[in-house]
């Protein structure tokens, strides 16, 4: 049987006298009920080390096992009302609409290639992760990366070091460059729905967004040119040559006017309010949420069906990457429900540690504790909800936190984006670059060794961070 058709079936088993999403009391739960979440990362970190050809064909139905590891002692204990309530709201809220707009973002911006004979030069490289954290907050992350990271790669398919360069990526375009408005990453986007304004963090985090890509992008190109004048470091035969007819250019022009399009429906959401809404097995699904999920899948079938198929063998665009991350999240995103239920009751629930250790002894936020427990927790948690669970710790209302704790929302903001670089589940296009990589031959590090990537160059400039601006 096929996993998700597997945990499709034990939602119907579970349908029967739903309750509503808000039941599950965290305060209630025992930490053991995060194995699953725990069992779903520690999947993804060592199976693919230990058993590779197994983790190859078989990860999804890993993930669902785990997914199914959670899902139905829950109901047992809880009942059938209350795990079917949590299974629909992480499905309906959260993954489906996740997944749409993803899916939306790779199609389109797998339908663009950019024609050039492109030489993986230390100045190059550098450059097209400067212009990749430009747009990454105004296309997304997920965006930023899709259009990028294809090019990056045959520029540079000559050389014999080309990891660094994906994982310099990662850090630069796929989260950090995300950090100024809320199109850049999803827990922007959230705040945006919450009633932060649009250019408050373009306003507010713009220093500490300058200084982390500006060091990032000066390391990584004291490293490429040290690699690029290394002895041997240009392979002798380039696997994508020098032609004539390879003027720099872009084929599927169509799918520029459509990531526009993905833009404006996201924009929409957030701004057009309507009272028009339906109860979906519990969880409310408003009007605009709908459109903006009708329209992206539009976009996508648009895009498919426009972009000449020479543009996807150019491409090399396949599904997989695509695949991957929806299977992954999927086991993510169900398992992750009684963790965000135990971070949200607080100091009352099992990780009340961590939520007390942000407010100081005198009542106020400690923007400093702020910064790294939301950043930690978004590295190995999903950092939307993180976010908002750090969101609603500090008080919850919007005005407040950008006038009388602006320091607490700028902490709270930064670190759920900039952190998501220190491990590879910590944003969507992580995964997404590295299934691209490896699929053209890139030897990405393991989960725990991109951690000493991450680790080694990121947490030092975390570090500075905290002692520069939230003192």
């Amino acid at each position: 049987m096929k996993p998700m058709r597997a945990l499709a079936l034990a939602a119907l088993f579970l349908t029967p006298a739903l309750a509503t999403a808000a039941d599950i009391d965290g305060s209630q739960l025992s930490v053991l009920w995060g194995v699953p979440f725990a069992g779903v990362l520690l999947s993804i970190a060592l199976v693919p080390l230990l058993a590779p050809h197994f983790w190859h064909h078989h990860f999804g139905k890993v993930t669902a096992a785990w997914a199914l590891a959670f899902l139905l002692p829950f109901a047992v204990v809880f009942g059938a009302g209350t795990a079917a309530a949590g299974f629909v709201h992480a499905l309906v809220a959260e993954y489906l609409p996740f997944v749409i707009l993803l899916t939306a973002l790779f199609t389109v911006a797998g339908g663009i290639f950019i024609r050039g004979n492109l030489h993986g030069s230390a100045g190059l490289n550098t450059a097209i992760l400067a212009i990749g954290a430009v747009l990454a907050s105004f296309m997304g992350t997920t965006g930023a990366s899709m259009l990028l990271i294809r090019p990056l790669i045959r520029a540079n398919d000559g050389r014999r070091h080309v990891t660094h360069v994906v994982v310099f990526f990662i850090f630069i375009v796929s989260n950090a460059g995300g950090s100024l408005t809320p199109l850049g990453d999803p827990p922007l986007f959230l705040g945006f729905l919450k009633g932060v304004s649009f250019f408050w963090t373009l306003q507010h985090i713009w220093p500490e967004t300058l200084f982390i890509v500006g060091v990032l992008l000066a390391l990584f190109f004291v490293l490429d040119s040290w690699l690029w004048r290394a002895s041997g470091e240009r392979l002798p035969t380039d696997p994508t040559p020098d032609t004539p007819p390879q003027a720099f250019g872009f084929d599927g022009k169509i799918n520029f006017a459509l990531l526009g399009a993905v833009v404006a429906l996201v924009l929409m959401s957030g701004v057009w309010k309507s009272d028009v809404q339906w109860d979906v097995l519990g969880t409310p699904v408003g009007l605009p949420g709908l459109v903006r999920d009708a329209g992206l899948v539009l976009v996508t079938l648009v895009s498919l069906a426009l972009t000449p198929r020479q543009v996807h063998e150019d491409n090399q665009f396949n599904w997989g990457p695509m695949q991957e991350v929806a299977k992954l999240f999927a086991g993510i995103f169900l398992t992750i429900i009684p963790v965000i239920a135990m971070l949200k009751a607080g100091v009352n629930g099992p990780f009340g540690a961590i939520v007390a250790a942000v407010t100081r002894p005198d009542g106020s936020p400690d923007p400093a504790m702020y910064f790294w427990a939301s950043g930690l927790l978004s590295s190995f948690l999903d950092n939307a909800p993180t976010y908002l669970v750090f969101f609603n710790t500090a008080g919850g209302d919007p005005v407040t936190l950008m006038t009388a704790q602006a320091a607490t929302l700028a902490a709270i903001s930064a670190g759920s984006v900039f952190m998501g670089a220190n491990t590879y589940i910590g944003n969507a296009p992580n995964l997404m670059v590295k299934a691209i990589a490896e699929d053209r031959g890139v030897k990405m590090p393991s989960f725990f060794g991109y951690m000493l990537w991450s680790f080694g160059i990121l947490m030092p400039l975390f570090i500075a961070i905290t002692f520069i601006w939230l003192r």
